[in-house]
């Protein structure tokens, strides 16, 4: 879905395809047909955005031919799909039974990553609609917290040298400007938007930034204004923004049946006191209120008294693309929690679950325009 701001910037609205478990180029087309597809006739949209997932291995294959990449983009035109940002966060086996600390290895510190990293990039070159100013590719903030130390930092910023050097020589090949945004998460090295200035201070900014992902923000207890002020002012961009929406308790008890097996939920409450997982936050009975990084459906509220951070999401759409400029022009929602959610919310089939994400995106369109008209 598309958007054209008042100053004349075109606005990329997609859905992450992390949500699907396919890892294989037939399964990938498959799930245009059963979710991608009946998602944008649901929408009555012209074109659906997807900010794709694609696992290691068909990156790795896709990188190296050609043809592969050109028959792709025809099966995207033909189902009137674009790409315009890449999901390069989880490597592979996203939606495995149990996910939890493997889905940050290979981190930054090994060349995997990196060539992980660039397959993406020299795919989303020939992806790119032929009007997008450019692409994004997302990726996971450095490492997980531990272990990390000077030689593993020093490490992270050869790879990321590599990285730009990388992207520099693809945008000569291809003309095409592909950019990589480090999205801060809970628990990692780059966890707070302080950690993202002190950690890419000194990078190549016209292609290494951020990515902004809104239930993270909140769980770190950040406020937008604050968050982007000091990321402007240390001139590194926001190259992609994820509509996420955590949730949050009052009354964490309430919380009890969202533990679960597959994902990490780190939980932190305003005082500083963080866990990794949601059960941990009970048996160390972390005083509350608790956030909880546990992306929910941004159209629906959870059973009372839980809420969620619906309120900071429409603060920080109102920073981004408010006034008269538009910080960032590439929006993705991103819940891939619904197969986990508490099973009276979770889609029983493709039909319930293209219905959700569909109104997902309508609420998120919606917001985007208020946003823009404010």
């Amino acid at each position: 879905m598309r958007l054209l701001h008042p100053a004349g910037r075109l606005l990329h609205l997609s859905y992450c395809t992390n949500v699907h478990p396919a890892e294989n180029l037939e399964g990938i087309v498959g799930q245009l047909d059963e979710y991608a597809l009946p998602i944008r006739e649901r929408l009555g949209s012209d074109v659906l955005g997807l900010g794709l997932w694609l696992a290691a291995p068909v990156a790795a294959a896709l990188a190296i031919d050609a043809e592969a990449r050109k028959g792709f983009r025809r099966e995207l035109d033909v189902r009137g799909l674009e790409v315009v940002t890449l999901n390069g966060f989880p490597y592979r086996s996203f939606q495995n039974p149990v996910v939890k600390q493997a889905v940050y290895h290979p981190d930054w510190t090994t060349p995997e990553r990196l060539r992980y990293t660039l397959d993406l990039a020299r795919v989303l070159a020939d992806l790119l609609p032929d009007d997008a100013a450019r692409g994004s590719v997302s990726t996971l903030p450095l490492a997980w917290r531990h272990p990390w130390d000077d030689a593993r930092a020093a490490t992270s910023m050869r790879m990321l040298d590599l990285l730009a050097a990388g992207l520099a020589d693809i945008e000569t090949r291809t003309g095409r400007v592909i950019q990589v945004a480090f999205e801060p998460e809970p628990g990692c090295v780059i966890e707070t938007t302080a950690q993202a200035v002190a950690m890419l201070s000194g990078v190549d900014t016209d292609r290494l930034g951020v990515c902004l992902d809104l239930a993270h923000l909140a769980c770190a207890w950040e406020q937008p204004s604050d968050a982007l002020r000091a990321l402007r002012e240390a001139g590194i961009s926001v190259m992609k923004v994820q509509l996420s929406a955590a949730i949050e308790a009052d009354e964490p008890e309430a919380l009890r049946e969202y533990v679960e097996p597959r994902f990490l939920h780190q939980t932190r409450n305003p005082a500083g006191g963080s866990v990794d997982d949601l059960d941990e936050a009970f048996e160390t009975e972390l005083p509350g209120p608790w956030r909880v990084h546990y992306h929910v459906p941004l159209h629906s509220r959870p059973s009372a008294p839980l809420v969620t951070t619906t309120p900071l999401l429409r603060a920080a759409i109102g920073e981004l693309v408010g006034g008269p400029d538009a910080v960032c022009d590439h929006f993705d929602v991103e819940t891939y929690t619904w197969g986990v959610l508490p099973p009276e919310q979770r889609p029983q089939n493709a039909d319930q679950l293209a219905d959700g994400i569909a109104a997902e995106m309508a609420f998120a369109h919606a917001e985007l325009l208020k946003g823009i008209e404010a």
